[in-house]
C-alpha cells in the first residue's frame, strides 16, 4: 500500500548550512500507520512510541529515502499491531483502575518482604526517575507501536479526584517513610505531588527532592510503596545501574515483579 505525506516542515534546499542540518518534521501514512517522522543528523534509524495518547514517531537520518522508511514500517507492521493492542491494554487498565478509585480506601496491601541494609556511598547529584512503561522506546533498527487511543486528561485530573489522590497519598506517607526511612538509611528532604505526564516519580538526589504521581493515590498502595522506595534509593544512587539494583534487591525483594505490574499501567 502507498504511502502518503500529510505535512512537511523540511527546510528548502536552498536554505543555509545550519538550518538545512536543523531538525525537520512531516507526518506520513505507512500501510494505515500514522507516523511522525523528524529528520536528525543521525546515523540510525528510530521507532518510538510517546504515552499515554500512542504517539508514533520516527527519528530518520536527514538523506535517508522516504521509500527506505517505508519499507522498514512494512517489515515490522505485524509488530506494530501486536503492540497495539499491548499498549491499548495498558491504557485501559489504568482507566479503569482510576475510575474505579482502586485506591488505599479499598484496603489494598502494602508491599512485604522488607530487609534492613547497611547504608551506603551518596551517588552523583543526578535525577533519578521511574518513566513511562518500558514498551514506548525502541532503538535502531526497532519499532514502537502506533496505537492512538485518546482521551481528555482535564476531565480525568478534575480538581476533586487531585484532592482525593493526594488525601490518599499523605495519608499513606506518614507510615511509609516510618516504615521505610530506617531501612533505606535516608529520608527525602520534601515530597511534591503532583500530576505526570510521562513519570511515575523522580528524584534529585543532590537536594534530597521526591516528586510523585498523584495517579499513584488512585491505585493499589503496593504501587505507592515500590516508587517510594525506588525514589529513595536514588538519594544513595542517583543512576539505575549495579548498585542501584543491588540495594533495592536488598531493601524489596519483589521490586522487579512491581516493577513490571506498574509497568503495565499507562501514566494517565
Amino acid at each position: 500500500m502507498p504511502y502518503h505525506r500529510r505535512q512537511s516542515t523540511a527546510p528548502k534546499s536552498g536554505a543555509p548550512k545550519s538550518v538545512r542540518s536543523a531538525a525537520a518534521e512531516q507526518s506520513l501514512d505507512i500501510d494505515g500507520i500514522h507516523l511522525h517522522l523528524t529528520r536528525k543528523p543521525i546515523k540510525n534509524l528510530y521507532l518510538r512510541i510517546k504515552p499515554p495518547n500512542g504517539r508514533v514517531e520516527i527519528s530518520a537520518p536527514m538523506r535517508m529515502s522516504e521509500s527506505r522508511i517505508a519499507d522498514f514500517v512494512k517489515e515490522r507492521h505485524s509488530w506494530i499491531l501486536a503492540q497495539q493492542q499491548r499498549m491499548a491494554e495498558a491504557q485501559r487498565r489504568s482507566i479503569m483502575a482510576l475510575n474505579e478509585g482502586a485506591g488505599f480506601e479499598n484496603g489494598g496491601r502494602g508491599v512485604a518482604g522488607a530487609s534492613g541494609h547497611d547504608g551506603g556511598v551518596a551517588g552523583r547529584p543526578k535525577t533519578g526517575d521511574i518513566s513511562r512503561p518500558g514498551i514506548g522506546d525502541a532503538g535502531p533498527g526497532q519499532a514502537g507501536t502506533n496505537v492512538q487511543p485518546y482521551f481528555d486528561r482535564s476531565q480525568i485530573w478534575t480538581d476533586e479526584r487531585k484532592r482525593q489522590a493526594a488525601a490518599a497519598i499523605n495519608a499513606a506517607l506518614p507510615q511509609l517513610l516510618a516504615k521505610w526511612g530506617p531501612v533505606i538509611g535516608r529520608q527525602p528532604t520534601h515530597i511534591t505531588l503532583r500530576v505526570m505526564t510521562s513519570r511515575w516519580g523522580s528524584c534529585t538526589p543532590r537536594t534530597g527532592r521526591i516528586r510523585l504521581n498523584l495517579q499513584l493515590g488512585v491505585m493499589e498502595p503496593q504501587f505507592l510503596e515500590y516508587v517510594l522506595v525506588h525514589e529513595m534509593t536514588h538519594l544513595w544512587e542517583s543512576g539505575h545501574g549495579a548498585g542501584f539494583q543491588r540495594r533495592m534487591t536488598a531493601y524489596l525483594p519483589g521490586w522487579k515483579t512491581l516493577r513490571r505490574d506498574l509497568n503495565r499501567r499507562v501514566v494517565l
